[in-house]
C-alpha cells in the first residue's frame, strides 16, 4: 500500500511539473516510510493494526491458545489472507503468534459503533464458549505493540445458575496519543450476550482516540505496578538479607582472626630445620591441621565435579551479564528480548565454562580432557532440553501456542552448535594450557588417612542440607516477587534490587560454605570438595520446596498441562540455581582451604 502510494504520487508530480519530481517523490516516501508501526510514528488517518495474540484460562498463565481457538470473527475485512507478525526467537519461544485482525483502525480517527460479524450458535459454538467463560478465559490483543487484555465473558461466579453464562460482544478501544506517536490503549468489554444454541450473537467495536501529556518515552510505565513491587516487604528483604550477609562475614572474620591466627603464630614460629618438633606439635594437635597431607587429594568424579564448576561459573556470569543489560536497556518492553539475550549470551559466555573446567581438571591430574570438555558443554543444555522437549510435547498434545515450532527448535540447536560448542572446545584447550598448573601450598599423601567418626551434625550430608538455608532466606522475599511476576502477569522491572541480592547471594553462599568446610576439616574428613558443591547448591532444594508451597497456596493454576509447565520451569531454574551456587560455593571454599594451609608448613 505504501508502494502504491509512491507510484501515485511520482505520476501525478510528473504531469505538472517534471523537475520537482524527484524532491516530492522522497518527500512523500519518506513520509509514508515514517509512519509504519515499527518506528511508531502515524499520519492522521494513517492505517493501525490490532494485532490478536493469545487466549487461554487466566489461572493457567501457560495454557494458551491461538486466539482463534475460540470461534471469534476471523478476520475477513480486507479479502485476503491476515498476516502474520513473528518476532525474535524470544518471542517465538514465549508462545507469541500475532495475526493482523484486519479491523479498521485509522490513527486519530473516530470509529463508532461498526459491526465485525454475526457468529450464529450452534451446540458446538456454544460449548465452547461457554467452557471459555467458565474457566474465566482471556485473550491479548497488541496495538503499537502495546498490549491490552480481555476477558470472553463476565467472571463466572457472577453467574446464578449453570444456564445464564454471558458474553462480552462489544469492544471499545479508547486510545491516548501524544502528536503522531500511540501512547495508550485502554480496552473495555461491554453489551454480554447469553450463550444459548440457536442465537446470534453480533460482535461489534468502537474506537475514541483522546490527545495526552505523557511522553513517548515513559508509556511503558502504566505496566509496571509500583504499588506491588515498591512494598515496605521489599525493601525489608534488602534489609533482612544485608544482616544475614554481615553476620556471616564476621562470622568467617572471626575464625579466620582468631582461631587460626594462633595456630599460625605457633607454627611460623618454628625454626624450619626444626621437624621433629613440628612433628611433635601435629601429632599433638587435632582438627583441620592433620588432614595437610589429604586435603588437597583430586576429588572423587573428577570430570562431573569439572563439568559442574565451569557451567556454575558460565551461570553466574550469564546472570550478572543479563541483569546488567536488562538494567541498561529496559528489555522487559519489548515481547521476548530478554530470552533472545539468554540465549546468546549463553552461548557467548561458553568459553568462560570450558576455561574453568579445562583448567580445573587439568590442574587435578585429569587425563580425559575430551570427555571433561564433552560434559561441559552439554550437562546443562541437554538436561534443559530433555525438560523442554517433555514439556513441548505436552503443549502440542494440548494444540497451545507454548509449543515451540520446530524452526526455533533447530535454530536454538545451531547456535549451540555453531556458537556455545566451539566456544567451550577453545575454552577448555585455553584453560588446561595457561590455567592447569597445580600450585597447591601442600604435598599430598601416597596412602589416603582414615576419617574418624564424628557426631552426626559434622558429617557431610547433614551439612550440605543445612548449608542451603542462610542463602535461602537471603533471597527469600525475592523469589516471591519473581514467582509472582512470572506466574500472576506482573512484569518485573526492578532490576537493580535483583543485582543487589544476586550479590548478596553471592557472598552469603561464599561463607556459608566456608563456614561448613571449615567445621569438616575440623572433623578430620578432607572430602570437602564435594560437600562444599552441596552445601551450597542446596539452595536450589529450599527453593524448589518454597515453589510447591507457592503453587498450593498462592496460585489457582488447575489441570495437568499447568501443572507440567509450572514444574518444568520450577526444575529448570532450580538445576541453574542449584548448579550456579554449588560453583560459587566451592571456589570460595577453595580459596578458604589455601589460604589457611598456605601458612603452615605442611611439606
Amino acid at each position: 500500500m505504501n508502494r502504491r502510494r509512491c507510484v501515485k504520487a511520482a505520476y501525478a508530480m510528473r504531469r505538472h511539473r517534471p523537475g520537482c519530481l524527484l524532491l516530492a517523490c522522497a518527500v512523500i516516501c519518506a513520509t509514508v516510510a515514517a509512519a509504519n508501526e515499527s518506528n511508531h510514528k502515524y499520519r492522521v488517518g494513517e492505517e493501525v493494526r490490532l494485532w490478536v495474540n493469545k487466549v487461554g484460562p487466566y489461572n493457567n498463565p501457560q495454557e494458551t491458545y491461538n486466539y482463534y481457538y475460540l470461534p471469534f470473527c476471523q478476520p475477513s475485512g480486507r479479502g485476503e489472507k491476515p498476516a502474520h507478525k513473528w518476532g525474535g526467537l524470544g518471542e517465538v519461544l514465549q508462545g507469541n503468534e500475532l495475526i493482523d485482525s484486519q479491523l479498521d483502525l485509522k490513527f486519530r480517527t473516530e470509529v463508532p459503533k461498526r459491526k465485525i460479524c454475526t457468529v450464529k450458535l450452534d451446540e458446538g459454538t456454544a460449548a465452547v464458549f461457554r467452557k471459555a467463560v467458565k474457566k474465566h478465559y482471556w485473550y491479548e490483543l497488541f496495538i503499537d505493540d502495546l498490549p491490552v487484555w480481555g476477558f470472553v465473558g463476565p467472571p463466572p461466579e457472577e453467574a446464578k445458575d449453570d444456564k445464564q453464562i454471558y458474553i462480552y460482544a462489544h469492544k471499545s478501544f479508547d486510545i491516548n496519543y501524544n502528536e503522531h506517536r500511540i501512547i495508550e490503549v485502554n480496552l473495555t468489554s461491554e453489551d454480554f450476550k447469553p450463550i444459548v444454541p440457536g442465537a446470534e450473537i453480533e460482535f461489534t467495536y468502537s474506537v475514541r482516540w483522546a490527545p495526552t501529556a505523557t511522553p513517548f518515552a515513559r508509556r511503558f510505565e502504566r505496566y509496571l505496578d509500583y504499588k506491588f513491587f515498591g512494598h515496605q516487604i521489599h525493601w525489608f528483604s534488602i534489609f533482612n538479607s544485608s544482616m544475614i550477609l554481615i553476620f556471616l562475614t564476621g562470622l568467617v572474620a572471626m575464625i579466620l582472626m582468631r582461631t587460626l591466627r594462633a595456630d599460625y603464630a605457633r607454627y611460623t614460629a618454628r625454626d624450619e630445620d626444626d621437624l621433629e618438633a613440628l612433628e611433635r606439635d601435629v601429632g599433638e594437635e587435632s582438627g583441620w591441621k592433620l588432614v595437610h597431607g589429604d586435603v588437597f587429594r583430586p576429588p572423587r568424579r573428577l570430570e562431573l565435579l569439572s563439568a559442574l564448576l565451569g557451567t556454575g561459573v558460565q551461570l553466574a556470569l550469564l546472570a550478572l551479564s543479563l541483569i546488567l543489560i536488562t538494567i541498561a536497556g529496559t528489555l522487559f518492553t519489548e515481547r521476548g528480548t530478554i530470552v533472545t539475550v539468554f540465549i546468546v549470551s549463553y552461548a557467548l559466555t561458553s568459553f568462560v565454562a570450558g576455561y574453568v573446567s579445562g583448567g580445573f581438571y587439568a590442574r587435578n591430574d585429569g587425563k580425559n580432557w575430551i570427555g571433561t570438555m564433552l560434559a561441559t558443554a552439554t550437562l546443562f543444555p541437554m538436561a534443559c532440553f530433555g525438560i523442554a522437549a517433555a514439556l513441548n510435547t505436552i503443549a502440542i498434545a494440548y494444540h497451545s501456542l507454548a509449543a515451540v515450532p520446530f524452526g526455533s527448535i533447530v535454530v536454538v540447536l545451531l547456535i549451540w552448535m555453531f556458537i556455545s560448542f566451539p566456544l567451550c572446545l577453545l575454552g577448555t584447550v585455553v584453560g588446561r594450557n595457561y590455567n592447569g598448573v597445580p600450585d597447591n601450598p601442600c604435598r599430598v599423601k601416597r596412602i589416603p588417612s582414615p576419617i574418624p567418626t564424628k557426631q552426626w551434625y559434622l558429617r557431610p550430608p547433614v551439612i550440605a542440607l543445612t548449608g542451603g538455608l542462610l542463602p535461602f532466606g537471603s533471597i527469600f522475599i525475592e523469589t516471591y516477587f519473581i514467582f509472582t511476576s512470572f506466574w500472576n502477569y506482573k512484569v518485573y522491572y526492578v532490576y537493580g534490587f535483583m543485582l543487589l541480592v544476586f550479590l548478596i547471594l553471592i557472598v552469603v553462599t561464599s561463607c556459608v560454605t566456608i563456614v561448613g568446610t571449615y567445621f569438616l576439616l575440623n572433623a578430620e574428613n578432607y572430602h570437602w570438595q564435594w560437600t562444599s558443591f552441596a552445601s551450597a547448591a542446596s539452595t536450589a532444594l529450599y527453593v524448589f520446596i518454597y515453589a510447591v508451597q507457592y503453587f498450593f497456596m498462592k496460585t489457582n493454576m488447575t489441570g495437568f498441562f499447568q501443572t507440567c509447565f509450572y514444574f518444568g520451569y520450577t526444575l529448570m531454574l532450580c538445576l541453574g540455581l542449584a548448579i550456579l551456587c554449588g560453583a560459587i560455593g566451592y571456589l570460595a571454599s577453595a580459596a578458604f582451604v589455601r589460604r589457611i594451609y598456605r601458612s603452615i608448613k605442611c611439606d
